[in-house]
């Protein structure tokens, strides 16, 4: 027997629990350095026209098909059309990319878990951050531990329902993250020379040019624009099952967004002053946060207490997106298996550890492993397959189906997407959804391949 379907119990809690998905080590950990690597302004002028140019209808349509099906991607396309063709198969992928997901983010969310700690009881040396990390993560005990501690805190929250765990438990995460978010970003301000860090992040300059060409700025961009909402692979779709049609889709996407991207930029506005403020280049690539920025908080007053909150904030923004697609994994399954939810649980907790565990040993035990080249782990194929395949293509579909009249069709994606009070959107946008937007996924999807094997 399958339970009755449960449903958020307020708006909010759909903004919260939708942004604390999107919210994750891709604002708080990527958008930082790759932001340092673009060069500034420039590149988050960029990134926030092209969420708004890509991110914002994707989003919209996957909320779409969720809330019109009332059902995960898992089960949802048969409900809105007589002939899903292969969109049967094409939803077997899409579930496949959360597994794909967190086989590789409950490890990395288990590192901030882990920092916090190891600074409050002085076991992590501000002076030796790249021993200290080497170490850390070459212990295949400690791996396997803190990857077992997010498993437990995700399943454990999403056991005690759908409005007492998942909505109600982010709402709390997310009010900390920004309690934590405003007051790191307000002592940073304050750090002697941290306006250069402020020019640098908020004035967009021409200088960056001179190091980087345009195309790898603007693909960078794009790119970051695409992982951060995480859209493609069902993620935002199963919330949008669990909430009414009071409100426009395009205006609560809207509002997501923009809860998204204020803690990106609230990530930056900590790190650039910072970095700026005692010398360090921001420019470090994905080093910044675990080998950089420590040698920064070991030069602040209380550095050791800004150390840890900033990588509490960090486990916090990992665990909403451990919730958020756990909770997916465990309506997928239900769904497709009409079992309740803590039969799902217990299908999925064991089995999810166990696929974890390869990439929590590939930077020791399984170290000789590198299954793109030399240099690479467990860890960047399985990101890989989601960066590059899962989500941009993922995506593709999802707008094939919305605007296609083979399948579910404009008119029905539009009549769902404006139901409700709020933000429309225009019959006149079904020209860019249909062909261009496409388009520039499929550029996404190709171009990723390219850099990825032939630059």
């Amino acid at each position: 027997m399958s339970e009755k379907r449960e449903s958020l119990a307020t708006s909010l809690g759909f903004l919260l629990v939708s942004a604390g998905c999107a919210v994750g080590l891709g604002n708080v950990w990527r958008f930082p350095y790759i932001v340092g690597e673009g060069g500034g302004a420039l590149f988050v002028l960029m990134y926030i026209v092209f969420l708004l140019m890509f991110g914002l209808p994707m989003m919209v349509a996957e909320f779409a098909v969720g809330r019109a099906a009332q059902r995960s991607l898992a089960t949802a396309y048969p409900l809105l059309t007589p002939r899903p063709g292969p969109y049967r198969a094409i939803s077997r992928v899409q579930v496949a990319g959360n597994w794909l997901l967190m086989m590789y983010y409950t490890t990395v969310a288990g590192w901030m878990l882990a920092y916090p700690v190891a600074i409050l009881c002085g076991w992590f040396d501000f002076s030796e951050p790249k021993a200290f990390f080497d170490a850390f993560v070459g212990n295949p005990s400690a791996q396997l531990f803190w990857m077992a501690v997010v498993c437990l805190i995700g399943f454990g929250v999403c056991a005690l329902g759908l409005e007492k765990g998942v909505e109600d438990i982010t709402k709390k995460m997310m009010a900390a993250l920004f309690v934590l978010l405003i007051g790191l970003a307000v002592y940073a301000l304050t750090l002697p020379g941290a306006e250069s860090g402020l020019r640098f992040y908020l004035m967009p300059s021409l200088e960056p040019l001179k190091e980087r060409p345009l195309f790898d700025i603007v693909f960078d961009a794009l790119g970051q624009s695409f992982f951060t909402l995480s859209l493609g692979i069902g993620s935002m779709a199963i919330f949008g099952s669990y909430t009414s049609r009071r409100y426009t889709l395009p205006g609560e996407s809207a509002k997501i967004i923009g809860i998204d991207t204020t803690v990106a930029l609230l990530s930056g506005l900590i790190i650039f002053p910072a970095c700026f403020a005692y010398g360090v280049t921001p420019g470090q690539g994905p080093s910044l946060i675990f080998m950089t920025l420590p040698k920064v908080f070991q030069q602040m007053p209380a550095g050791t207490w800004i150390g840890a909150a900033f990588f509490v904030l960090l486990a916090l923004a990992a665990l909403t997106t451990v919730i958020a697609v756990f909770e997916n994994i465990i309506a997928m399954t239900m769904e497709a298996r009409q079992c309740t939810r803590h039969r799902a649980i217990k299908r999925n907790a064991p089995l999810l550890f166990l696929l974890s565990v390869p990439c929590a040993l590939g930077f020791n035990l399984l170290a000789g492993i590198t299954p793109l080249g030399e240099g690479t782990s467990i860890m960047d194929l399985e990101d890989f397959l989601v960066s590059n395949i899962a989500l941009p293509l993922g995506s593709l579909a999802i707008l094939v189906f919305c605007v296609s009249r083979r399948y579910w069709g404009w008119d029905n994606f539009l009549k769902e997407a404006n139901a409700g009070r709020g933000l429309r959107f225009s019959n006149a946008l079904r020209l860019y959804m249909a062909y261009i937007l496409p388009a520039i996924l499929l550029f996404v999807f190709i171009a990723g391949i390219v850099v990825k094997f032939f630059a």
